[in-house]
Formats: structure tokens, C-alpha cells, sequence
């Protein structure tokens, strides 16, 4: 008889932790696009002949009861950083994020959904050395990668969109 209470007492704690487990990991529904983004990732742009490598090192995570997403990035091992807040205002009945970076500047911006697995953030830039004001990204996550292509208003004009892919990775975020 012990035993047999034993075993219902440790069924019911496995099926209680499941679901805890489960309601703790999900996120708020407006941030449903961000699950297959959660984890570290990497990209290794692509540089001229004879000009050293560049490694982006990301890390996305559910925060906040899974009211928002943080993002932290690190290139070449702490070079640059930076770290990103996403979370739906309510107010603004939109996705909005904050990017504060090492290099000292900031930007905030509005995400707006494309599709299921696409979407695309406007930034205002804050503080940009290199004379940025604006950036607009699109990203799609595809087969178990993701795709960003960002350009950036600089002294009054578009860049041509520069396109990097993550991958899954085991590195760190660095910073200095």
C-alpha cells in the first residue's frame, strides 16, 4: 500500500512539474513569433579578401514571466555589444523594443509581424557616431535559422541592405 501511494505521490508531482514547466516557458501571445529564436546563435558576415573575420554571438530569452524577450550580442567577442528588450505596449497595441549598445548610443524601435515567420523592426537611433539615424531589419526564420537584412540611414541615406544568417551555437555573449 505504501508503495502504491509512493508511486501515485511521484505521478502527480511529474504531471504537476510538466505543467508548471510548460507555463513558465510560454510566452505572452503578441511575443508567439520570438519561440524558435529563443537560445544562442551565431553569424559570420562576410568581409572583403584580406579584411580579419566578424562573429555575432546572440542570445535570446524569455524574461519577465514571458511578458518580453532580452536579446544580447557581442561581436567578436565583446568588440561591441549590445542588449535589446522586446515587449508589446499595450498602448501602442504594438511590439516595441529598447537597444542599448557599448559603443554608446541607443535606439528605439516598433516590430510589426509579416507573417508567421517574418518580421520586420523601424528604429530611431540615438547617439550614432558614424552619423546612423535610422535602421529597418527584416528577419525570417527558416529552417532552423534565421535570416536578418538591415539597412541604416546614414548622413541622409540608405545603405544597401547587409544580409547575415544565425545559427545555432554553443558560444557566449562576451562583453569587455
Amino acid at each position: 500500500m505504501t508503495y502504491l501511494k509512493a508511486a501515485m505521490l511521484l505521478l502527480s508531482l511529474s504531471i504537476f512539474s510538466t505543467l508548471a514547466n510548460n507555463k513558465t516557458e510560454s510566452l505572452a501571445p503578441e511575443l508567439a513569433i520570438f519561440t524558435p529564436y529563443l537560445g544562442t546563435w551565431q553569424a559570420d558576415f562576410n568581409t572583403e579578401k584580406g579584411e580579419s573575420s566578424i562573429q555575432d554571438v546572440s542570445k535570446w530569452q524569455r524574461v519577465l514571466n514571458g511578458k518580453a524577450i532580452r536579446t544580447t550580442h557581442s561581436i567578436n567577442e565583446g568588440e561591441y555589444g549590445g542588449e535589446s528588450m522586446i515587449f508589446y505596449d499595450r498602448k501602442k497595441q504594438s511590439l516595441v523594443f529598447y537597444y542599448f549598445t557599448t559603443a554608446g548610443f541607443y535606439t528605439k524601435g516598433v516590430m510589426k509581424v509579416l507573417s508567421p515567420t517574418q518580421f520586420v523592426a523601424y528604429e530611431d537611433v540615438t547617439g550614432s557616431q558614424e552619423g546612423i539615424t535610422k535602421v529597418k531589419s527584416t528577419s525570417e526564420f527558416k529552417d532552423q535559422q534565421f535570416v536578418v537584412s538591415t539597412s541604416y540611414l546614414k548622413k541622409g541615406e540608405w545603405t544597401k541592405p547587409e544580409v547575415r544568417t544565425y545559427y545555432r551555437s554553443n558560444k557566449d555573449v562576451k562583453f569587455k
